[in-house]
Order: structure tokens, then sequence, then C-alpha cells
């Protein structure tokens, strides 16, 4: 039966005329079965249309209810079937307590209402309390987050970054980090600190480094224009080309064509003559840059004049009238190495070699080389058979001096745990960092739209950008060792953005070996909507070790690292360390005018962030380590059997790790938030077993980082720890196979290598063992 709401005359409605208790009143009829069958099923489509009935103490009957106000009821429906009809008879049959049955109805719904609103609020309070007082995050699927992040991530918002940056160009570093600083501040991260260190900078001198040649006395800039011929806008060219570092002075010698300066070519020259205070003439590739400096000085080289062979770079990079800058540092300030700036020597130097780069085409004037090349063969540069060297003076009148630096750096806290970090890192120098800081800036622009709505990841991540990169990562360097302490024991990844875009043709990522698997996926995720329709790059990861911030968080405190890049050509064995040479920097708006690139490192990015953060167990894979050990002594005849069997067990016991404590952790209902932490503490912690001391120059501590070659190896075996000079004579690993150099080598140089790989297997397997014994016992525990 439908029941109908009567208004009076104001058009309000008849309070307590028309009683209906709610559905909820959970009432018991003690009607036989007799009694419900006789009640007419016609009468439940009954429809009261008219209610006449005088108020107690009223004369006058009550008019007319409005027809607008006749607003249809649903009557209530209990479990027992009709109680709308079985309500009716009730107050037909007892009239005379009707205002008590009324009274006791209202009674009874408000006290339930009562009731009910109270056990609402404590579901309510149950599920939505949190022990830190943050508001309650909206639950929501993992992969539908990381599809809203992505998507906020566009081309044109990274372009309008890129834009606003590109304006302080001309900036000093001071300024450009407070720009980011509002910047940050301003999108919504709310914990931003602006740090400063004051370090020892090597800065061009008032005057440009030249090249005399001593036969035509005609003097040379760096880059092979004639002195006398320097245009107004010379000078800012030459200020940033420059060995930071180097010795400065004048030296005066002949110039030795080298090639690529490694031990062989080195041993090929000293066959010919005395090198003692010579000029090297060195190209860059094959090995690190302060690897083969070393080499130079220690058989007697006084400088060394650096150039990139054209064959070895890019097609489209035209380097033969330009010069660039290298840094001689292998991190931080020279001053102060192993620890922050607080104190510092007044006269530090790295080096002995006064150290100049130069333009291929001022390399081939010094080499008396023929005609340029023609064609599409290309002929490296070399000096011809028989040919008299030209003497040079190299004049070198860099400078040293206190600056302070600045490195800033926001927090978006973590919510489980706060105190383990993902640093996110990228850098501001005036001619590098334009493309890394409009990345970065829309990363966090990204995040903190999804904060505002509630979200928090479960790990603190750590944006940073850092200054004065380009003279030797000084800003990580001098941030990390401040702050080492809490790093070795908080820091979990380091995301490197060091130079996103610089090419267009291959898009390259590399890893440490616990996160190959995570960069692989990544890469293939973004590859399936590449922005070239179908010319689409393949998957290209590896291990090898880079220039940039990415050194201090990779090799001093072997933190896994990764870092998403494209570049112009693949990196070849020649090219590998080309990038050593700070060119020019050309702006992302002419390498990646639609800013398509840049929003697919973003993208590519931000998923690797979102991992890191939120995964309940970290995705690094032990078994990938392993497997990478064993890859680079599969054909070393020089490992020993009890090296080959710790590599194995360690592969081994690292597979079982990885599928039977890995992966049910990664169910909340297997583990318990304490052994899931531990778990992630084992494996943020394995890289570390693998950081040795004193490697040689150039050389990351880190083993599980490999240099560039055809095959896969141990750096430290790849290039020695150590090199002996006997009788002018250079020995080295390098060149152990040369039957006449064989007699002198130090047998010592090879064991102590693979004494050190050895060492740090076991200790990776002893932590690995330490874990599985932890989950085995706790499994125990809860049986």
């Amino acid at each position: 039966m439908a029941y109908r709401k009567v208004c009076d005359a104001q058009g309000g409605p008849l309070v307590g005329e028309v009683l209906q208790c709610s559905g909820a009143l959970a009432l018991n009829w003690d009607l036989d079965k007799e009694e419900l069958q006789d009640i007419d099923p016609g009468m439940d489509r009954m429809q009261l249309q008219h209610i006449e009935r005088q108020r107690p103490g009223r004369s006058d009957p009550s008019p007319d209810p409005d027809p607008e106000c006749m607003e249809p009821i649903q009557p209530s429906v209990s479990p027992h079937g009709r109680f709308e009809r079985l309500q009716e008879d009730i107050f037909t049959r007892s009239p005379g307590h009707k205002g008590q049955w009324r009274l006791h109805c209202f009674m009874l719904r408000y006290l339930l209402a009562g009731v009910g609103l109270f056990g609402l609020g404590l579901l309510i309070g149950r599920f939505t309390y949190t022990p830190t007082g943050k508001p309650p995050v909206p639950q929501s699927d993992g992969s539908d987050l990381l599809e809203d992040l992505l998507r906020g991530i566009t081309a044109d918002k990274i372009e309008a970054l890129q834009r606003s940056f590109a304006s302080l160009s001309d900036s000093s570093e001071e300024a450009r980090a407070r720009y980011l600083y509002r910047q940050w501040v301003g999108l919504g991260l709310t914990n931003v600190r602006l740090s400063s260190h004051t370090v020892l900078l090597s800065l061009p001198g008032p005057a440009s480094n030249t090249i005399l040649d001593q036969s035509s006395h005609q003097c040379f800039l760096p880059n092979g224009i004639p002195c006398d011929q320097r245009g107004q806008n010379e000078m800012p060219n030459q200020q940033r080309s420059y060995a930071a570092y180097s010795a400065v002075g004048s030296l005066k010698g002949e110039v030795v064509d080298v090639q690529y300066g490694q031990a062989d070519d080195l041993r090929r020259a000293r066959e010919t003559m005395n090198l003692t205070n010579k000029i090297a003439l060195v190209k860059l590739g094959k090995a690190p840059l302060l690897y083969k400096l070393s080499l130079l000085s220690d058989v007697g080289f006084g400088g060394a004049l650096l150039y990139v062979d054209p064959c070895d770079s890019p097609p489209d990079r035209h380097v033969w009238h330009q010069s660039f800058r290298v840094a001689l540092n292998p991190g931080g300030d020279p001053s102060t190495p192993g620890y922050p700036s607080i104190a510092r020597e007044a006269n530090s130097r790295l080096s002995l070699l006064l150290v100049q780069p130069i333009s291929a085409s001022l390399a081939k004037r010094l080499l008396f080389y023929p005609s340029k090349n023609r064609g599409d063969t290309c002929t490296p540069l070399a000096m011809p058979p028989n040919t008299e060297r030209k003497k040079v003076t190299l004049s070198i009148g860099n400078r040293l001096a206190s600056k302070k630096i600045y490195n800033v750096v926001g927090y978006l806290k973590g919510r489980r745990n706060p105190d383990r970090y993902v640093l996110v890192g990228s850098h501001h120098d005036s001619d590098q960092g334009g493309g890394a800081s409009a990345i970065m800036t829309q990363l966090i622009a990204t995040v903190t739209e999804q904060t505002k709505q509630g979200w928090a990841p479960d790990r603190t991540t750590v944006f940073c950008s850092w200054g004065a990169s380009g003279l030797g990562s000084i800003g990580s360097f001098e941030w990390g060792e401040d702050n080492s302490v809490v790093l070795q024991s908080s820091a979990v990844a380091y995301v490197s953005l060091n130079s996103p875009v610089r090419g267009t043709e291959t898009l390259r990522a590399t890893a440490s070996p616990s996160l190959l698997q995570l960069t692989s996926d990544i890469q293939k995720r973004q590859l399936l909507s590449c922005i070239r329709g179908g010319n689409c790059p393949g998957p290209n990861v590896s291990s090898l070790q880079l220039p940039g911030d990415m050194n201090f968080f990779a090799n001093r405190l072997a933190v896994p690292s990764m870092e998403f890049a494209f570049e112009q050509t693949k990196a070849e064995e020649a090219t590998s360390f080309l990038s050593e040479a700070q060119f020019p920097a050309v702006s992302p708006e002419t390498i990646d005018p639609l800013f398509k690139f840049h929003e697919t490192i973003a993208k590519m990015t931000a998923e690797a962030i979102f991992r890191l953060v939120c995964d309940p167990v970290l995705p690094f894979y032990p078994l990938d380590i392993a497997l990478d050990i064993q890859n680079k002594l599969k054909d070393n005849s020089a490992a020993s059997p009890a090296l080959l069997s710790s590599a194995s067990s360690f592969r081994d016991r690292a597979a079982f790790f990885q599928s039977e404590t890995m992966r049910p952790a990664n169910d909340p209902k297997e583990r318990d938030p304490a052994h899931v932490r531990m778990l992630n503490d084992v494996l943020r912690d394995l890289e570390k077993s693998f950081v040795i001391p004193q490697p040689p120059p150039g050389v990351y501590r880190n083993l599980l980082y490999s240099l560039p070659g055809k095959t896969p190896n141990f750096s430290i075996l790849r290039f020695p720890a150590e090199v002996l000079c006997r009788g002018g004579n250079v020995t080295s690993e390098a060149v152990r196979d040369d039957a006449e150099w064989r007699e002198e080598l130090h047998p010592s140089s090879l064991n102590r290598s693979l004494a050190l790989i050895l060492k740090a297997v076991q200790s990776a397997e002893r932590l690995v063992t330490f874990g599985l014994d932890l989950f085995e016992n706790s499994s125990s525990d809860k049986k």
C-alpha cells in the first residue's frame, strides 16, 4: 500500500498525522499464517486518496491538503512481508491506542537511528584513522595511479618549463639555484632546502690558453684559429675550452702522436724515442681519460693535447673547429678529497701534466696530416710515417678560486618508510642543465599534484639539482660527503637525469645489475608508444660506468642507480668515452623541437621513481648480479677454480632467495612489515659487497660497473691497478700477451685483482645466506 505526505494549509506536512515506521525496524508480529492468509491480497494495491482527520483540541476540520504536497511515500518492507498492510490493520483494530503506538514507534525509530549513527561513526573512524594524523589516502590501484602520473607529463609542459629556465642562461649559478628553489616551493614541495658549499674551482685565466708553433712562429687558439684573428665573440668560447685542474705554466717540446694513449700505444712510442717532457697528442676514447693521463705521466710526458677524431664523433657533430672542456677531477672538491669542504689546501692540483683540449683541425695541422677525408670513407687521423715532429710551446693560464656552489634539494616524505630515500638527480649548470632541469621540475609538478589528492609514496623521494657538475660532479659529491652517514644506511636508489637528450637516434639505459630487469621492463613499455611511429630504437640496457653525478652514489656508496638518455649514436668501444668531452651545449629546442624525446625520458623516469618508492619489495634482482659476474668470468682463463666455484654458489643462492623469499614477500599477507623491511635492506646492501679500495684512475670502485668493450670483463682486470716503469719501458697487465714484456710483469697485480673479486663474491653470498636464514627462522616462528 502506498502512502501520501499530507500537508497543512500552509503547505507543511501534518506532523504525526500519517505514521510510517522505517523499514529498518525489525518488529516481531505474532500473527498466525491463517490470519495472514485472510488478508486480501488486493488490498496491497489500495492507495489512500484522501485523509480527513481532526486534530485534538481543534473544532474545525483541517482543510483539504494541497494536491502538490501529495507526494507518494514508498511503503516500508519487512523481512516478514507486507509490513505496510499489517501496520494499517493494527491501527484500525486498536483505534484507542493509536497515539500510544505512534509515540512508541517514534521513540524506537530515534533510538535505533542514534545507535546506527554511532556504529557508522565507529566504522568510519576505524578505517580512516592514521596514527600520524595524515588525511586518508584514496584506495586506488597502483597501475591506475601510475597512468595518472604519466598522463600528467606532456611535451608542452616540459617545453614551457625549458623556455622559462633558458631565460636564466646568462645568470649566475646562485640565481639559477634560487629560481629552481622558488619553482619547487610554488609547485607544492613543502620541504625544499638551498644549500651552499665553498669549494676550490679551476677556472679559465684572464687570457686564452695558446699553442705556439716553433717552426712557423704562429700562435693558435685551442679551436685552431690563429691568435691574431680572434674575434670579439671568441673569448666566451675559449673560456669553455680548457682542462679543469690541469697544471699551469708553459712547456716547450715535441708533439708525439700516441693515438688513444693506451699501453701498447705508449710502448710503440717509447721504442723510438725518449718521452721525457714531450707533449702527447691523444685521442679521447677506448679508456678513461684519467687512466690514460696517469700512463702519460708515468712514462715522462710533460703535457698532453686532447682531441676527438672526426671518425669517432656522431655524423651530425662537426668537431673540426670545435674545442671543448674536460675535468681532471675524479669528483668533489679536490682540496678536501673524501670529506666535506670545511678546510682546504691553498694550491691543490690533480695533474702534473699541462693538459689542453684542442679541435680536430688543429690536431690535423700538428700531425702534418694530408687533405681532409673525402667520400663516405673516414680515415682516422694519424701522423704519417717518417714525418718530422713539430715543436710547440704550450701555455696554460688556468686559475684556482674558492667560490660558493649551490644545491637545491627537496623532500617528499614517505608514509610507511620515511627513513628510506630514493634520490632523483639533475643539475643546473648554465651550459648543460636546461633540459634536465625542465624534466625534473615537470616530475615534481606531476607528483605534487597527486599528493594534493591524498597520495603519498611509501618511501621518501629526494629531488636534487646539483651545482658545479661540469667540473667533476662537485655539488653531488659535497652534499653526499656531508650526508654520507645517513645515506649509507638510508639511500635506496639513485635515478639520474644527467644529460637526458643529447641526440635522437638511440635510446640508451644504464643501470646497475640489480636494476637491469626493471630498466628493461620500463624501456619496453615506453617503446610500445614509440614517438617515431615504427622506427623505434630497440632496448639497449647495460651496466657501464658513466661520467656525471651518478658517480658518487653508484661508485662511492654502491647505491643501485639507473639513467635513461637519448644519444646520437650507439656506444661503440672507440667512442664510449667521448662523453668526457664537454662541447658547447646545443639547446634542447634545437635537438628536440617538439620535446617528444624529453617527454619520453620524463615518463620513463617517472615510472622508475614510482616503482622504487611504492613497491612493497624493492624491484632489485640479485640473480641478475650473479649472472653478470659469471658472464664476466666466462672467458677469463686467469680465474681460479675457487673464484668460479664461489660465483656458481652465489648464483644458486641468489636464485633461491629471489624465488622463495622475494616472491611471497610481495603479498602483504605473507610477510609482516618488519620482515619485508629487513628483506629490502638485504637487497639494498647487496651491491656494497662489490666496492673495492684504490682502483685504477678513472675506474669505478664498484666492480659491478664495467668499461665498454667487445667482451664483458671486470674493469680492474682490463686496466691494471698499477703501472711499473723499468728502464723507461711501460709494463702493464694490458699487454701481458706480448712475449717481449712478459718477463717484466708483476704477477701480484693480477692476483691481487682476482683476490678482490673473490672476496666481493663471497661477501655477497654471505649476505644472501643471511637473508635466507632470517626468513626461514621467521617462517618457523609463525608455525
